[in-house]
This record gives structure tokens, sequence and C-alpha cells, in this order.
């Protein structure tokens, strides 16, 4: 890209056009290689040398402040970034002050650059191609990630014929002239205000491949612009009388030119099979118009003033090259010139040519027409999948999608299956990757249809022993000292899916292809076809994880696997999808003697089917549109599985003092340092923390105290902590055992008996029993005070062994219950299931959506999500969980279960 005459203003480079035609200031030409279309996921880009050129490219946008990141997360990328320049910490050579002549960050501090070295002490081991895999994938996670901003203004006037903005976006309804910034993503367009994210309309809604039962959900259906006037074009609602649009201001022609051809680009990349031709009557129309049309080919647009075609590969074309070129023996050498302290990492692995090379002989012709062909074949967007995971089918080296170097095993997959229900750690059981794709048969109805690569055997391949010539692999490994094999598997015949890995952990025997414990290497996206010579095409999920668990049990350990290479990769559009952009501009007419710019139109999609009526444009409604849109398509759980897990910056340093150890049920389940509740005692640690979840309009806090299943050693401390917090209500959501294991110990006596835990006697004075639920009341006396206390617990025993109830009806009723009980109560509310963060994150987000819904304002599950895990880790443990809350709200909504209070309802009703 280059500079624009427009101060502030850069525009890529068109490919049909000479230099000379696009910059005016004249030869030397300054010109920047950057990367144009962001990869949704850049850490599981399959080639090396392109993870690099995306590293390199994150750095740069975050130190020029284009990618803004809280202080924490920034430090936590820089310290990646000089793992991967420098290497290990090591005393002798990193004296203090080390980082002074790197730049990371705009008004880089003394005070960041010594966090900055506490953390790069925490990564020794990590090789450069490792630290610049976790720096992208802690990069992606950023909220402006991936965007192209775009400064403009709210039109302060309606158009004729047109729906304001108000319908769309409440908050703006009352606004005119609002500053603003739109963002062109590979999902839509996002509205900005003072950096908050306050609305979005997508392309289609789905992903990039709509099933017939989505594609109604579509959004924006026309984009066009008119001098500096910038207009979105929606889909009609059948309660609408009128078009709806939104129109923009922005600050020039200019401008809104290279807004309107990012969304023409950024909807053709990651929406598109190929770029769309226009069909020959219009080329014929066209033609006929006469002069103001310039011809560039028989099969190429025609010119008028300027309009404008994406001529590139599309995001698909990109990986079917990647695909043809899978055999291609390119190397990429990390020179251990710039890593003095790595040279033991310097090593040769894929990618397309060395550092030095780059340096060095950057004027060499060939070398440069190499370089844009990589930049066009290799290219990250390219490699990027939403529908499934990013590897290629033909290749699949040691280290294409994770590093190889063993990293620390993370006890989120500790089980190397699905780890079960709410026993700590993530084990996403469903993710939106691993849909399967509709194609329309010849008759007319939609079938299931895959696309399949079929490689022939090459013993230069790194995963080459193919059992037959149709892309079947068979991959033996063995499990770890702890008996785990390290990955996850999701589908089965109750799912009506095949078994495809949907995880593959990091450390673990299946992610190092260069240990004899698993080869070839499994991949996320494989289908699994045989498990030790088991066809499984018919068995249910859990069988096929039982499976997998007895062969720990067998005489050898060995697991033998028949897997389909990266099913999930497997695509095919069907005919509606192939002409969802049926033209960018068919016909433009500008009537003689009227000097005026043209009406610049983009038209993603030309067919208006019917979709359920919005009649009412408060923000609480949009919201719960968005919920149900997300439900469908499955974006939801693809956005839950991509949010944070634990909070970076937070530590958990308590839990892991030798005497605290053995007070934590679950090795990998700790409290925040910051948040966890503390004690009086000597030692003052429980497995525990506050969280609070505001309800602003209502000017109230819900307090809460979230914790872990109480052990026989910690029960004590849980009644104290019970006493020192205040705590009169106990919601306790699983049952004392579970599938033959202990979740939580009996903590409390039974009826009418007493126990004595330190000076704190607890007694059952009431008990009453239901298949769902159960409710104690207890007396509490400090021995010390003779303060007494009743405390109330109620106890959910309907939450089946695994998985999610099938329905939420009791579910809703136990959660009513305890709002009736906490009426009120401004003492917390103390939550606990079996480690306390999957069933405890289920009830709390479910309160809070009531409370938001009560009070008028919107309902957005995942930032309550968020806002929780901000004070513990991993609240709601699986997508799972999160899709059965999400689809809970939605029926209380619909259902008018819970329905906005009098006090909060908006005076103003649009029909």
């Amino acid at each position: 890209m280059f500079q624009d005459d427009i101060p502030e203003q850069m525009r890529w480079l068109d490919a049909h056009k000479p230099i000379r035609k696009q910059i005016r200031t004249g030869s030397p030409y300054s010109l920047y290689f950057r990367v144009k279309f962001y990869a949704t996921d850049p850490s599981k880009l399959q080639e090396e040398y392109t993870r690099y050129h995306f590293f390199l490219q994150l750095k740069k946008d975050i130190l020029e402040g284009r990618l803004p990141c809280s202080p924490h997360t920034a430090s936590l990328l820089a310290s990646y970034a000089a793992q991967s320049e420098l290497g290990d910490y090591d005393p002798s050579e990193h004296l203090p002050g080390y980082l002074q002549e790197f730049r990371f960050v705009p008004n880089q501090s003394p005070e960041f650059e010594r966090e900055v070295e506490e953390l790069h002490k925490r990564h020794v081991g990590q090789p450069p191609s490792e630290a610049e895999f976790n720096y992208l994938d802690r990069a992606k996670r950023l909220e402006f990630y991936g965007v192209d901003l775009h400064y403009a203004r709210v039109r302060h006037r309606s158009l004729t014929n047109m729906v304001t903005f108000q319908q769309y976006n409440h908050s703006l309804s009352d606004q005119s002239n609002l500053e603003i910034q739109l963002g062109v993503t590979a999902a839509g367009i996002s509205i900005y205000q003072n950096g908050v994210k306050i609305n979005t309309f997508s392309w289609d809604s789905a992903s990039s491949s709509i099933s017939p039962h989505t594609r109604h959900m579509a959004k924006i259906v026309k984009i066009s612009f008119k001098r500096k006037q910038f207009f979105l074009q929606l889909r009609k609602e059948p309660s609408d009388d009128r078009e709806n649009a939104i129109g923009f201001n922005l600050a020039n022609y200019r401008a809104c030119k290279n807004l309107w051809k990012s969304c023409v680009e950024h909807h053709t990349f990651f929406r598109l099979d190929t770029p769309k031709l226009p069909s020959r009557r219009n080329m014929l129309t066209l033609f006929k118009l006469g002069s103001k049309y310039r011809y560039r080919g028989l099969f190429r647009m025609f010119k008028l003033g300027s309009k404008y075609r994406y001529s590139g590969r599309t995001e698909r074309q990109t990986i079917e090259l990647g695909k043809e070129e899978g055999n291609r023996n390119r190397q990429f050498n990390r020179n251990p010139f710039f890593r003095t302290p790595s040279k033991r990492y310097a090593r040769r692995t894929i990618g397309g040519i060395t550092r030095d090379v780059i340096k060095d002989e950057i004027r060499n012709e060939e070398i440069r027409r190499s370089l844009v062909h990589q930049s066009q074949s290799m290219s990250a967007p390219g490699l990027r999948n939403i529908n499934g995971s990013a590897e290629l089918l033909e290749r699949r080296p040691p280290s294409m999608s994770s590093p190889t170097k063993e990293i620390p095993i993370r006890r989120a997959w500790s089980d190397g299956h699905q780890s079960e229900e709410d026993e700590g750690g993530f084990s996403p059981d469903y993710i939106t990757r691993g849909k399967q794709f509709k194609a329309y048969s010849e008759d007319g109805s939609f079938t299931e249809k895959s696309y399949e690569v079929l490689p022939s055997y090459n013993e230069n391949l790194p995963n080459g022993n193919l059992v037959a010539d149709n892309s079947i692999v068979l991959i033996r490994m063995k499990p770890d000292e702890h008996g785990r094999f390290g990955f996850n598997v999701k589908g089965g015949a109750d799912q009506n899916m095949p078994i495809i890995v949907s995880r593959v952990a990091p450390g673990t025997p299946v992610s190092n292809a260069n240990a004899d414990k698993c080869v070839p290497r499994l991949n996320e996206g494989d289908q699994v076809l045989l498990i030790n010579g088991r066809d499984v095409s018919q068995h249910t999920h859990e069988q096929v994880v039982m499976f997998i668990r007895s062969t720990r049990e067998s005489h050898t350990g060995e697991l033998e696997l028949t897997v389909r290479p990266n099913a999930d990769d497997c695509h095919s559009g069907c005919p509606e999808e192939e002409e969802f952009v049926n033209h960018w501009l068919d016909h433009v007419y500008i009537p003689d003697g009227v000097e005026e710019e043209p009406d610049f139109m983009y038209t993603p999609d030309n067919l208006n089917p019917p979709r359920p009526p919005i009649t009412s444009d408060d923000a609480l409604k949009e919201s719960m549109v968005l919920v149900e849109e997300g439900l469908k398509t499955g974006a939801s759980l693809l956005q839950f599985d991509q949010l944070f897990r634990k909070k970076p910056g937070m530590t958990c340093n308590a839990s892991r003092i030798p005497e605290n150890i053995c007070k934590n049920r679950y090795r990998d389940i700790s409290p925040y340092d910051e948040t966890r509740v503390t004690i009086r005692s000597a030692q003052d640690y429980i497995n525990a923390n506050s969280v609070n979840m505001e309800i602003p309009r209502m000017g109230i806090v819900n307090r809460y105290v979230a914790a872990q299943g109480p052990l026989p050693n910690t029960s004590g401390d849980f009644w104290q902590m019970c006493w020192e917090q205040q705590c009169t209500l106990i919601c306790m959501l699983t049952t004392q055992v579970e599938r033959g294991r202990v979740k939580c110990h009996q903590y409390w006596p039974d009826l009418h008996q007493t126990i004595q835990f330190g000076g704190l006697q607890i007694c059952c004075v009431t008990e009453e029993t239901t298949p769902s639920f159960a409710f104690r009341d207890f007396s509490m006396i400090n021995l010390n005070t003779d303060e007494e206390r009743r405390v109330v617990q109620m106890q959910y025993l309907a939450w089946p062994d695994h998985g999610v109830p099938d329905d939420s009806t009791e579910f809703l009723d136990f959660v009513f219950r305890v709002r009736q009980q906490r009426v009120g109560m401004v003492e917390p509310t103390l939550v606990h299931c079996s480690a306390g963060i999957g069933r405890t994150g289920v009830l709390i987000t479910m309160e809070t959506a009531m409370c938001l819904i009560e009070c008028n304002e919107p309902v957005y599950p995942l930032d309550i999500v968020r806002t929780m895990r901000e004070q513990r880790a991993m609240m709601i443990q699986t997508p799972a969980q999160y899709k059965f809350v999400c689809e809970a709200i939605m029926r209380v909504y619909k259902e008018g279960i819970v329905k906005p209070l009098a006090e909060f309802k908006s005076p103003f009703n649009h029909k």
C-alpha cells in the first residue's frame, strides 16, 4: 500500500493499474508491505513463514496504536516477542534494562519494560516458533483485531423513502451528526463509538458455508456511496413500509470510496468462492452505453468512473492453491544471529525463504517475484476457514499448526478426551467449525456433501503412511505418564455428526510429531473413522470416549486411530451461495448534462426471503434477536470458544503454595489472587472468589461467592467463610456423587443432627427433598460469641450426570426460587458446584440476564461471561453449558416468563 494524497490515508495498490497512475508524487515510490485480510485464527496458519509475517504485522499494529490493548495484554505480548527475538532469559546476558532498545507499545515506560522482563523469565524453553504461536493466539482475542476502521458521522437527516438509523440502533436514535467509527471485518460492518462496539451488521450472519436454514438471516443487502455519503441498505422487515437504510457522512469522496472498496474486498474474500464476473448480458449492456466505459479485456470489468471489482484470490481459492502446492519443499531457516541466546532453536522448517535471504537479497528480481507469489498463495487469510480447521489436506508437516517444543501440560484437557462435566478445565464438545456443510443436489433438495482431496502416497510427505489412496491415515499413539493422549473429540451418532478431533492440547503426545508417542501427528479437524479397528460411525459420543479410555487399560496401552485428515476443511457451497453476489454494478446510467459523481453500489445479496419480524426498536429486543441468530448460526459458540478462559495478567499464586495445594479439588481450577475470598485463620486460603454483577439501571450489585465443592479437609473453612462473609443462602448445584465419582463432600449434618467445626456449630433444622430439589435450614452458632444465624441451603438435583439438561423448565424453576429467597438480601450468595465454575457460572449468568430483562436493558450473554471470568477463571465451563443458558434466556424472554418492570418501560413504542 502507499500514502494517499489525503493526510493519514493509506491506499492499496490496484494490481491492474500502473504504479505511476496511482501515485501522483512520482518516483521514487514508497510502498509498504502489509497484511490486508486478517485471519480469524492466525495461530492456525500452516506456514511458519506466513505466521512470522503475521507476527511482525501485529507487532507493528500495536506499536503504532492501530491495535489497542490493555497494559496487561500488551506486556504479555511483548514478553512473547522478546522470547522470539532474544530466546531464553539469561541473567548473565540480560542485565536490568535489556529491553530498553526494543519498542513494543506507544509511550513505552520503564515500568512496562520491567513487567515485560518478569514475564519473559516465564517463557524459558519456548523456541521462536512457539513464542510467535502464543503471541498470535493471544492477539487474535483483541477487540480490534482484524478490524479495518474508517471515521464517519451518522447522517443528520433521513433519506427519502428510507428509515433512519434508530430502527437498528436504539442507543443512537436521539443523536445526530455523531462521531463514530465504521469497522469492516470478515463478518460484516461493526459500529464503534469512543472505542466501544455498539452494533454489528453482518454480511450474512452465518459463516461462509450458508445453509438454507440460515440464509434468510442476512442483514446487509446493498452498499453504496455518493460523494462523501455512505449508505448501508438492510434487509426489509415484513413489518416495514419503507426500505431500511443507514446513512453516514465521511470526510470526503476518497475516504468514502476507500470504505466502499474495503467492504467489497472483505465480503468477496471471506464470503465467496470466486470473484464474480459480470454476466454476458450485463457486459453487452455496459458496452452499449458508449465511451464512458473503458474496455479491459473480454472477461474483465468495464469501467465507469471509479467502479471497482476485487480481482484477487478469495479465501477458498487460496486454500485450494495451497493444496495444489502442498508438496513443494520450501524451507524457512531461523538464523541464530537474531537470537543469540536461542541458538539451540535454530532449525529448518517450512516457510519459504530464510530471513537472511529476505534481508540480504531483497533486490534480486527472482526473490521479489517469489515473495509476491507467496504473499498471494500463502497469505494468512487464505488459510483461514471459518467453518473448519485451517489445516490443508495434502500437507501435514510437524510444525504446521502448533509448536513442536513440548510445554507444560494444560490441565484443561487432562484426559485426552472430552473431560467430565464440571471437573475443571475446558472440553469444547461442540464447536461451530465442525458443522456439516449443505449443498444442493440436482433435484433441488439439500444433501450432505463434502470436498475431499485424494493425494497419492508420497514417501517425502511428513505424514506419508497412508493406508489407502483415499487420504486415510493410520495414527498410533501412546499416552503420557499420566495416562493422557491430549485430544478432544466431538460428534457421534447421537448428535448426527461424524467423530471429529475438536482440540489438540499443546505439549501432549499428539501435538509433538517428533515424539515416538504419536506417529504421524493428529490434527484438529481430523475425522476419526476407526478406533483400534472398530468402526465408530454408528456409536454415540459417550461410547467413543469410552473406547478411547479403555485403550489405556490394554496390555500395550497403544491407541490406533484411522482418520481422514482434516475433515473440517471439506467445503462445498450450493449454487445459491455461488450466486450470492450477482454483480457489483450491472447498469449505471448518468443522464446527460448532470454533473455529479455516480452512485456506487455493492449488492451482496439480491434475495429477499422473509424473516421473523422485529416489532420494536428497543435495545433489549435487538439484543435478543442477536442472541437468537447467534444460536441458529453457531456464531455464539464460536465467540464463546474464543473468549479468554483466564484473564490475562491475573495471578493464582496462593493456590500453588504447598500447604494450599491439598485444598484444591482440581489442579487446574484456582482462584485469582486479586478476587479470592480470604478467611481469618493461620492459613487464609480457600478456593473461592468474590463475583459481583452490577445491574446499573436498577442501582444494585448482585454479590456472589463462587466456590468449589468442599472437600473433607476444607468443610470447616467453608463454614468459616460463610460466617465471615455473612452468607445466609447457599446454592448447591451438584449431587455428592455423579457417575461413581465424588463431586462434593457432605459438609452439612443430617436432619436434627449437629456438627462442629472449630468455633462454629451447625445444626440441620429442617429438610425438604423432591426429585429435583433439596431445601435445608441450618442453625449456625458461633460458640465464642453465642451469636446464632439462619442459613438456607438450596440444592439443585436435576442436572444430569453428563452434559446439560434437555429442558430448562426445572432449572428455571430453581432460579426463580433462588431469586425469591434473595429478595431484600444484601449479603453475598454462596454458590458452588464441584469445581465452582461450570454450573455456578450458568446460575449467575441466568440470574443476571433476568435482572437485565426486568430493567429493560440489552442482554449480551458473552459480556456476562466475560465479566464473570474477570473475577473467577473459566466461569461457564463448556460450550454446551453456554448454549444451554443462552437458550434459557431466550425462553424466559420469548415466553414472557420475565418481563421488563413497569418503571423501566420506555414511554415510546415504535411500531
